[in-house]
């Protein structure tokens, strides 16, 4: 009686252990059948700087961007630039000039002027757009180039911030047509830019294209770049930090009765001067952005050095020299002192793009060039060509010119 008392218990037991498999499988159907869909429907989840889950296919043949250069850059990076069907700006696909006149009388004229993406591939610059800064997304565009998945960068100039009405409006359109859409977040989209967020798009790009491996080393590389600069200067103490102006000579800025436009605290230039060169913004208005200011304020301003950036055109330091309509800025002790430089062009200038490392190594010279002696701009610029994009020398040479920065040559 004894045994079969036990042998009716052992039973007993055996069914509820297979009974709490039972259970425990049906408490998390999804884990099992998630993973079955992903391995046999053809499509992944990527999450987008908004935190949302964008299903894509795995394979990729037909991509539409919407950005100034960063998104087209990482996909040449990638080698996959030839899955793009349509782009989103004309300033990856224009071949600028620029000139402006001299006191002696001489137009000074600087041609050839492009973002590095059109120059790594022509292509581009024949590719359909679908829209650009001010001008509204030609949805009928954009659905009859049948993307797998559309890109969007907010902080460039097409589209700006995420709370602006007509993102949100621009998103929802796009998402109502069934295309993926991927967004990520330039510096300028979070209310205090940092390189951060560039990191985190080359991540979410390398996950889109299934380069990971090539991501992770092109934000490494990025970064260990500016990280190098950081280090150089960390320890100087703010008695000794010099005052430094990032100015546009903007042709707007002239028209509006002002002299050129300035960064405050809060912006991604601020904080490549503050926070990575270790110098002083010599303008400390928190969160404005390409801020007019007249010739008097300047003046009032008297920053140690000046940096000169993209503004609806190229600025080089001869322009501040030498154009009529600088001359009354010559009483600036950084012009007095030659103690101007210039950024790379970079048409569209409303985000920062992979080569922001330049833009830091520029100011950092501009501001302590005893501590960057050793490193020579010209055939710095030709290695972090070489080493972003993989290019040979010669190719180095052409992007270095295309951002008209053989003025490095002259130093």
């Amino acid at each position: 009686m004894q045994k079969k008392w036990l042998f009716v218990v052992m039973i007993i037991l055996i069914g509820a252990i297979l009974c709490a498999g039972c259970t425990q499988q049906a408490l998390h159907p999804e884990n099992t059948t998630g993973k079955q869909d992903i391995s046999t429907s053809g499509y992944k989840t990527v999450i987008d700087s908004r935190g949302v889950a964008v299903n894509i296919p795995t394979e990729i043949h037909r991509v539409v961007t919407i950005s100034d250069g960063l998104v087209e850059g990482a996909m040449i990076r990638f080698g996959v630039q030839d899955t793009l069907v349509g782009v989103g700006s004309s300033c990856i696909q224009r071949n600028f000039t620029y000139d402006f006149p001299s006191v002696n009388g001489k137009n000074i004229t600087y041609v050839r002027g492009m973002n590095p993406v059109l120059y790594l591939y022509p292509k581009i610059g024949t590719l359909p757009r679908i829209g650009e800064s001010s001008v509204a997304i030609n949805y009928e565009t954009l659905a009859g180039l049948k993307p797998d998945v559309v890109i969007l960068r907010l902080g460039d100039c097409t589209l700006r911030y995420p709370d602006d009405e007509n993102v949100k409006k621009t998103i929802s359109t796009i998402e109502s047509l069934n295309i993926p859409l991927v967004v990520t977040y330039g510096p300028n989209a979070y209310k205090t830019a940092t390189v951060s967020g560039i990191t985190d798009e080359i991540r979410i790009l390398g996950e889109v294209f299934g380069k990971e491996t090539e991501a992770k080393e092109m934000s490494q590389y990025l970064e260990g770049q500016v990280n190098m600069i950081k280090q150089r200067t960390r320890d100087i103490p703010d008695a000794q930090k010099p005052s430094v102006l990032i100015l546009g000579l903007s042709p707007t800025a002239r028209k509006q009765g002002g002299a050129g436009q300035v960064f405050g605290r809060g912006t991604i230039e601020s904080f490549f001067i503050e926070d990575l060169v270790n110098a002083r913004n010599s303008y400390n208005e928190e969160s404005a952005t390409f801020k007019t200011l007249s010739a008097e304020q300047i003046l009032a301003n008297n920053p140690d050095k000046i940096v000169l950036c993209t503004a609806n055109g190229y600025h080089p330091p001869m322009e501040i020299y030498e154009a009529p309509y600088y001359q009354n800025l010559q009483e600036l002790s950084a012009v007095k002192n030659q103690q101007v430089s210039a950024l790379p062009w970079t048409p569209c200038n409303c985000g920062k793009r992979l080569e922001y490392p330049i833009d830091v190594m520029v100011i950092a010279k501009a501001a302590y060039p005893d501590k960057f002696t050793d490193i020579q701009l010209s055939d710095w610029l030709l290695q972090f060509y070489e080493n972003l994009y993989g290019v040979d020398e010669a190719t180095a040479k052409e992007l270095r010119s295309v951002q008209w920065m053989d003025w490095t040559l002259d130093k």
